[in-house]
């Protein structure tokens, strides 16, 4: 791929806030004080003071269903220096997944998070691996300082939705 057209999938990527299924949102492990609305929610994830809190040890385990199939390009996690999350694995469409089964599956792609992409650099991801996406599951697994907490100020997801086929727009085709 050339330079030109990669740079022209970087621009044509949007937030895709808009196409989190909320109801269906969930996060295994965080703080009932600080919760995952704080970093994944519009206006408060741009908020550094609100963050999203791991509560019995390091590790959170988010679903994030989307209202329609997405195309996932990248993602934007950011925290504090010393608990901010530093190995973060993705998985596509993994529904029911708990601390108990997480490692049975092979994630869909993992990032190793420096302290400068925990600034909020977005991490690009194996775009292959994310092409149908109707929910993704985020397994922070560790953070920077081996602390028991996790912080995360911001999560963002950046991509494209798939362009579905209207099915109420299609004609019915009688059996003769």
């Amino acid at each position: 791929m050339s330079g030109d057209s990669a740079s022209a999938i970087q621009r044509s990527q949007v937030d895709l806030v808009d196409f989190i299924d909320w109801s269906g949102v969930e996060c295994l492990n965080q703080s009932t004080s600080h919760s995952l609305p704080n970093a994944l929610k519009q206006g408060y994830r741009e908020d550094d003071g609100l963050n999203l809190e791991s509560d019995a040890d390091e590790q959170l385990l988010i679903y994030i269903p989307f209202t329609q199939v997405i195309k996932l390009h990248s993602l934007l996690v950011k925290g504090p220096e010393e608990e901010g999350p530093k190995t973060v694995k993705l998985y596509s469409n993994k529904e029911n997944m708990g601390f108990g089964n997480v490692n049975d599956f092979p994630p869909s792609d993992t990032a190793v998070l420096s302290p400068d992409d925990i600034k909020g650099k977005p991490i690009v991801l194996k775009y292959v691996k994310f092409q149908n996406v109707r929910s993704l599951t985020i397994f922070i697994e560790d953070n920077h300082s081996g602390s028991d907490i996790t912080k995360v100020q911001k999560i963002a997801l950046f991509g494209t939705t798939v362009e579905t086929t209207d099915m109420k727009g299609l004609k019915k085709i009688e059996d003769h």
